[in-house]
């Protein structure tokens, strides 16, 4: 059995990966928590969780450069904090992952049912989920390669949106009904808020893949991250300030919409004019390079689970044609469908973003304990402003997880209760002699 990845990755290909994981947020998601806070409770939301990503982002790049390993999050915990943390960190990081993608592959399948009504939502999200696992099973330079491709056109196309749009905006339709459900809705608007960006340490997993991690990690991490900010911004006014946040929170019969841009273009824009059906078209683009990021991601952490054996040692297998985690890839593709299957992006993308803050708030611990019981570890980027960055960090993912439990207490109990069975479940299966 090869145990073995590939060396082929560029900073290029890794700011590719970075926003590629992303920038689905952009076109999709985010626009739910506006019927949660309104958009001044989304905005103070938002700008919270961007600080929280960057502070976070700069910490992160500590662990990666020092340990690039393929298990992100879930390596660092295990060597700075110890197989317990190390093993709940892990599983967090897999709940985000394998979550994601289904959220997503809606809003795909949304997204080609605006132009082909004939093709229902469901057929189109698990026939992406078909073809993108394959894709990545193929290799990781082809599938880093093909992301930088589809993420170079989705960031386009955000761009001649904000370019359509901002030439409309209006301070009154941004300001209509500016606060709902008064400051609380802006904590629960958090977890949509997150949506803008979740995905973004994925970086960290590609780092055995990568050709000179130890520099490259910090040049894809940081300027993804910048890359991020300036387009969550930009899209945050352009889509909210033509018509107001209802406008592109509602579907014309009343629903909740998983396409807020379209929605946003169509009152600048006539429905039937090629702008609006170009930015359906390359707007899909940015859904699937997300898509696709994150099943090379989750494939990643799954492997590593299962090559130390915290899970099957089955998945930790590695082809030796392609080089890739196809058993992982595969087991995430079947998690992934039956997810789908439920038609709930809200609480898909819920359950993504408790399994992200729990691999933030452990992996800050884990920057903080490592300085301490090995100060002689190599790091070639260390975090600026120490300790405050990555402490800053944690704190707001405390906040974050606090709140996002106290408004979704059926997910939340979900969510701990899955953690506390699968610990629990390790602790009386786990053999550290055969892992």
């Amino acid at each position: 059995m090869n145990t073995g990845l590939k060396k082929t990755l560029s900073p290029l290909l890794l700011w590719g990966l970075g926003v590629g994981y992303v920038i689905s947020g952009m076109y999709f998601g985010w626009n739910l928590g506006l019927e949660k806070g309104g958009v001044f409770g989304m905005l103070a939301a938002t700008a919270l969780v961007i600080v929280m990503y960057v502070s976070f982002s700069f910490s992160y790049s500590e662990l990666a450069c020092a340990i690039p390993k393929a298990g992100g999050g879930f390596d660092y915990a295990n060597r700075a904090l110890g197989k317990d943390l190390g093993f709940i960190t892990g599983l967090a990081q897999i709940i985000e992952f394998v979550f994601a993608p289904p959220a997503i592959a809606i809003a795909i399948g949304s997204y080609l049912h605006l132009s082909f009504p004939q093709i229902p939502v469901i057929v189109a999200a698990v026939s992406i989920y078909l073809i993108f696992t394959a894709v990545n099973i193929y290799g990781v330079k082809a599938a880093a390669t093909f992301e930088l491709f589809v993420t170079v056109l989705a960031v386009l196309e955000l761009l001649i949106f904000a370019g359509v749009t901002l030439p409309h905006f209006s301070t009154t339709a941004f300001k209509q009904n500016a606060m709902v459900n008064g400051w609380s809705g802006a904590f629960a608007a958090l977890p949509f808020a997150i949506w803008f960006f979740l995905g973004i340490e994925g970086v960290a997993n590609v780092a055995e893949e990568t050709k000179n991690p130890q520099k490259d990690i910090l040049k894809g991490f940081g300027s993804a991250m910048f890359t991020l900010v300036v387009l969550c911004v930009i899209v945050f006014f352009a889509a909210v300030g033509v018509g107001g946040w209802e406008k592109i929170v509602y579907s014309a019969d009343g629903s909740a919409s998983d396409s807020p841009l379209p929605l946003a273009m169509g009152n600048v824009v006539s429905t039937d004019s090629w702008l609006y059906h170009m930015l359906i078209s390359i707007g899909l683009f940015g859904l699937v390079a997300s898509f696709h990021g994150l099943i090379l991601a989750s494939g990643r952490a799954t492997m590593e689970f299962g090559r130390v054996g915290y899970a099957p040692k089955v998945l930790g297998r590695i082809s030796s044609r392609f080089h890739t985690p196809h058993v992982a890839l595969i087991i995430n593709m079947g998690l992934g469908i039956i997810a789908l299957f439920t038609g709930k992006t809200g609480e898909i993308i819920t359950i993504s973003v408790f399994g992200a803050l729990t691999l933030y708030i452990i992996s800050m611990a884990a920057v903080l304990k490592l300085r301490q019981s090995e100060p002689e570890l190599e790091r070639p980027f260390k975090v600026p402003l120490y300790p405050v960055l990555p402490v800053l960090a944690l704190v707001i993912g405390l906040i974050c997880l606090v709140a996002m439990s106290y408004f979704n207490q059926t997910l939340a109990l979900l969510y701990f209760g899955v953690l506390a069975f699968c610990f629990l479940l390790f602790k009386i299966l786990y053999q550290p002699d055969k892992a």
